[in-house]
């Protein structure tokens, strides 16, 4: 009997916690699901408790694994090299030192759990030495790229990656050791090493600290989200066809040279974001993990499952211990190593479903929490944040997720993933589907409004009008879905047309609208705030292999004959003025007005009123908005002729609010203000 009591007390704690999981209680419509939600994150604490022995480790010393695995210098001077290998019958280094033939003092030896080992003598092998593990299994054998490699290189001649040695005999010395990001708001550039150049060639670390970070940081960005740093066979893949986990991409420098560009960053007060790619893994099996041992399976999952439908790629099986270990420790290794601040988890919704979320619907909370999630890529991505903040609670984690998974940035204790941030993706989608489907008559102010607030509220977001997806080969820009090939012709000052004209008056209202509705963060992709022209397309075969398009032609903004620098110091004014208003991103989007029929829009964030004519031919006088009694004065306007516009206001008047008897208890007044056609104002309270 006391044994039944028991079970029902126990019963009834865990029915109590259910109802006050933090998630649950800050969004009433999941009440119905808090069995599966309390579900998955128990299922992440019990394998918490797994992986640490119950606490008698932290999470961070279970994922250390790079210091263990890999190739590491010994205190003898020596060399030891590890790898996870439990299919292999036999594994020989071969390299440089022997000739590329095995040799019996190469050979590794099976240690323990499917682990082999190799201890090497001075001067068996030295730094700058190429390599390869010679594996064989029963039915076949291979050359492979250790997994845990730091660094790999490709042969220029016969375009073959090889492991190098890579131990320089003094390591690189942080200048900046303690940084802390300026998350008050979060602004980032997202980047591309490799095409921020302006020649046509592949870029580099060093290049992009010495010319593009300087810009990054006039431009008045406080983070960089830079793409493709884990070694990737294909360049044209942008990165997320990962071969190295472990290994910063050697195209652009040495791993001491990517250390000096995140110094320098930091000296700068710039945060750097990786875009790390824990979504899927490239097929090759000589460069990547696809078949390191014999075992297709070693590090992916079984049967069907095992390659990605739409991407070409295989899937990481999130429910193997060595997996988690494999992933946990590169998230950890890039943070301690490379002092990244943070990550930018690319493919998170293709992680979370069976179905990847292709052709996938999500109408409604139902849609989350029917069986068709993969708990396993859920507990292993609310592992990865939990690790991530214990190895630096000021660490910046933001998930790339298109289908509105609840919790996603929630807060692990109180029931969800972990992240800082999520990309608001609905925003890019819903610009794009603007300007291809409606008339600029036509465009509404509520749905503008609607769809840009239209979030949970208890997660912070990244909204953005455009990244580097709009500016692939297929898709298009802002920019050039507004100007199109009239930008070649027409951007000339002196030389405008109406579309030229059209063109640079929305892109600021767009751009100023999305980011003064942020909720967290902004980000730009790097070119696009001032109107790159042009599309990416990145060296292949059937563009005979050329950069043409895979740069930044950044002399065009620096040309201030031509219309570009216009765009370029609107973004930079417009960055200047949201880090005007403190703590901005913690402050309330309130509506003061929208008129779908004027296309006009007003709200204020903090002692910020901003204010737009969306209406493509008509200007209003003397329009009146309800606002908090005072003085505004204008600290950022669309029409400025610095901005390429027409200059057709006085921004020096201080405008002062007309009393009104009926609002006297609200203390709000009537503020009256000239608005020209496609023109956006913002305008400060003054302090009475």
């Amino acid at each position: 009997m006391a044994c039944k009591k028991s079970t029902e007390a126990t019963k009834a704690k865990k029915a109590t916690a259910v109802k006050h999981i933090g998630l649950v209680k800050a969004d009433s419509w999941l009440e119905p699901y808090e069995p599966a939600i309390v579900g998955r994150h128990q299922h992440a604490i019990d394998k918490i408790a797994e992986l640490t022995q119950g606490g008698k480790q932290s999470l961070s010393d279970f994922a250390s694994g790079y210091l263990y695995f890999g190739l590491h210098r010994t205190d003898n001077g020596g060399w030891v090299l590890r790898e996870w290998a439990p299919n292999a019958n036999e594994i020989f280094v071969i390299g440089d030192f022997n000739d590329w033939q095995e040799n019996e003092k190469y050979r590794m030896k099976r240690i323990d759990n499917g682990n082999w080992e190799i201890k090497l003598k001075s001067g068996q092998m030295k730094h700058g030495d190429l390599f390869k593990l010679k594996i064989r299994w029963n039915g076949g054998e291979g050359e492979r790229i250790p997994a845990w490699i730091n660094r790999v290189v490709q042969d220029n001649n016969t375009k073959i990656f090889s492991a190098q040695v890579w131990a320089p005999e003094v390591p690189y010395t942080w200048k900046k050791k303690n940084f802390k990001p300026s998350t008050s708001p979060l602004l980032i550039y997202e980047c591309h090493i490799g095409m921020a150049q302006d020649a046509e060639k592949v870029g580099t670390y060093l290049e992009f600290k010495d010319n593009i970070l300087p810009r990054i940081k006039n431009e008045g960005y406080n983070a960089i989200q830079i793409m493709a740093i884990a070694e990737h066979p294909y360049y044209g893949s942008f990165g997320y066809h990962v071969s190295n986990f472990f290994a910063c991409s050697s195209r652009f420098g040495t791993p001491e040279e990517l250390k000096q560009l995140v110094d320098a960053a930091h000296e700068m007060g710039i945060a750097v974001i990786m875009d790390i790619v824990h979504s899927h893994a490239v097929k090759n099996e000589m460069e990547g993990l696809g078949n390191f041992a014999g075992d297709g399976y070693q590090y992916f999952m079984q049967g069907d499952r095992r390659e990605h439908p739409a991407w070409d790629s295989l899937c990481f099986d999130y429910g193997k211990n060595e997996v988690l270990h494999f992933l946990l420790s590169n998230c950890k290794y890039w943070l301690e190593e490379y002092k990244f601040d943070g990550f930018r988890f690319d493919g998170v919704t293709s992680m979370l479903y069976y179905s990847h979320g292709l052709g996938q619907a999500f109408g409604g909370y139902g849609d989350y929490y029917n069986g068709g999630q993969d708990d396993e890529a859920i507990c292993y991505l609310t592992l990865a944040n939990e690790l991530i903040h214990q190895v630096n609670p000021k660490a910046i984690t933001i998930a790339e997720e298109v289908s509105g998974m609840p919790g996603l940035a929630a807060p692990f204790k109180e029931g969800g993933y972990g992240f800082d941030y999520r990309m608001q993706m609905n925003v890019p989608d819903y610009w794009i589907k603007t300007m291809k489907e409606r008339k600029d008559e036509e465009w509404k102010p509520s749905s503008i409004f609607w769809e840009l607030t239209n979030r949970r509220k208890d997660e912070k977001t990244v909204t953005y009008a455009e990244s580097h997806d709009q500016a692939l080969v297929g898709d298009k820009t802002i920019v050039f879905r507004l100007i199109d090939a009239d930008m070649y012709w027409h951007f000339k000052k002196g030389d405008e047309n109406f579309m030229a004209h059209r063109g640079i008056a929305l892109h600021k209202m767009i751009r100023l609208v999305t980011a003064s509705t942020l909720n967290g963060a902004y980000l730009n992709f790097m070119g696009n705030e001032w109107g790159h022209p042009e599309w990416i397309d990145f060296p292949r075969e059937g563009n005979g292999w050329s950069h043409k398009y895979a740069r930044r032609q950044w002399n065009l903004v620096d040309n201030h004959e031509l219309c570009y620098h216009y765009l370029g110091d609107f973004d930079k004014a417009m960055l200047e003025v949201l880090k005007s208003e403190k703590n901005i991103e913690k402050t309330p989007v309130t509506e003061i007005w929208h008129n779908d029929g004027d296309q006009i829009l007003a709200y204020t964030r903090g002692d910020l009123l901003f204010v737009f004519n969306f209406n493509p031919s008509q200007s209003f006088t003397d329009y009146g908005f309800l606002v908090p009694e005072g003085s505004y004065d204008v600290v950022l306007n669309t029409d400025n002729s610095d901005f390429g516009g027409n200059n057709l206001t006085d921004d020096s008047v201080r405008h002062f609010t007309m009393h009104d008897p009926l609002y006297e208890k609200d203390k709000k007044g009537w503020l009256k203000l000239y608005i020209p056609a496609r023109c956006a104002m913002v305008l400060r309270k003054n302090k009475e």
